[in-house]
Parts: structure tokens; C-alpha cells; sequence
């Protein structure tokens, strides 16, 4: 049996706005191959979910980023190509 995750439900349990995991797997290169997958919820709707390895991953990307104010400015310049998201992450996470 394969456990899906909602990228809502992974944002909520590391404390982000649920903007930047979906920023950072708009980009399916960013995750290893097939640890994203799309949720139909009717014939025109979808939702991106992780597997369990994917989560994983994700969760351990954004917390080695955060290990200083440097590496996590870097991760965003990096891995989220909306600067204006990228913007408003930087001043957050300065304040």
C-alpha cells in the first residue's frame, strides 16, 4: 500500500507557508523521480501529493537549509523560481 501526503498537509507539519513546497515541487526535478504524484479529485481537479519518501525528502531539503540565514536565502534562490514569493519568505524569515 502506497501513503500519500497532501502538500497542504506537509507544509502544515513543518510550520510553512503551504506556497513555498508547492514552489519547490513545481519543479519535478527537485524530488526524486515519481516521489510526487497528482490526486484526481474529479475528472478537471487535482491535487499534488508526496509519497512517503518524498516528504522525507522534502523535510530534510528545508531543514538543512534553514541550519543558517545564508543557506536558507541560497536554497530559495535555488529552488523557487517566483521572486516575489522568494521576497516575502526572506523578509519572514529575517524578522
Amino acid at each position: 500500500m502506497i501513503h500519500v501526503c497532501t502538500i497542504d498537509y506537509v507544509a502544515k507539519m513543518l510550520n510553512e507557508d503551504v506556497a513555498l513546497p508547492e514552489a519547490i515541487i513545481s519543479n519535478d526535478d527537485n524530488l526524486t523521480y515519481a516521489n510526487i504524484v497528482s490526486v484526481y479529485l474529479g475528472p478537471h481537479e487535482t491535487i499534488s501529493a508526496l509519497k512517503e519518501d518524498g516528504e522525507k525528502e522534502l523535510t530534510d531539503m528545508i531543514r538543512a537549509a534553514r541550519i543558517t540565514t545564508k543557506t536558507w536565502h541560497e536554497f530559495l534562490d535555488d529552488f523557487v523560481d517566483d521572486a516575489d514569493l522568494v521576497s516575502r519568505i526572506k523578509v519572514l524569515s529575517s524578522r
